[in-house]
């Protein structure tokens, strides 16, 4: 059998060093992060719930229809959109680019003012860059004549 040279021993070193990692990015528990929580279990992560359901946010004449409207929620500020008379949507205020708050709606769009992300007026859905996501939702609802958490 014929002597290493160098070159070939640095290469088997790195392929040993690198495989480790490579099946460890494989792994389905690598590349989801925490494990889910057990049913019946409270994440302190905000995950775009507006808290618990039935909180009254403000009163539905507050938020001007073709606009919006920053609450404060149960877990943090709620940006309340009202495109119809009829009908309001919850979106985090947080713009997903840089965590500046966004801007209430006007003509239809909401508008970053740190980087001047667009998104929908309605829906929150992206329309313009340097954000690439849209806002988050958070399910909010018409009660009476309050807007509540869902």
């Amino acid at each position: 059998m014929p002597d290493p040279t160098r070159r070939n021993v640095v290469c088997g070193l790195l392929i040993g060093l690198a495989a480790p990692g490579a099946l460890a990015a494989c792994s389905t528990t690598a590349t989801q992060g925490n494990p889910p929580a057990p049913a019946g279990s409270s994440s302190s992560e905000n995950t775009g719930s507006g808290g618990p359901s039935g909180v009254t946010l403000t009163k539905l004449s507050d938020v001007p229809v073709g606009s919006g409207l920053i609450v404060a929620g149960p877990s943090g500020k709620i940006l309340l959109v009202r495109p119809a008379d009829n009908e309001v949507h919850g979106l985090d205020p947080v713009c997903p680019h840089a965590g500046v708050t966004v801007a209430v709606p006007k003509k239809g769009t909401i508008t970053c003012p740190g980087h001047g992300s667009q998104f929908d007026g309605s829906t929150g859905e992206l329309r313009k860059g340097p954000a690439t996501t849209g806002l988050t939702k958070i399910p909010v609802k018409i009660s009476g004549d309050s807007v509540v958490t869902a």
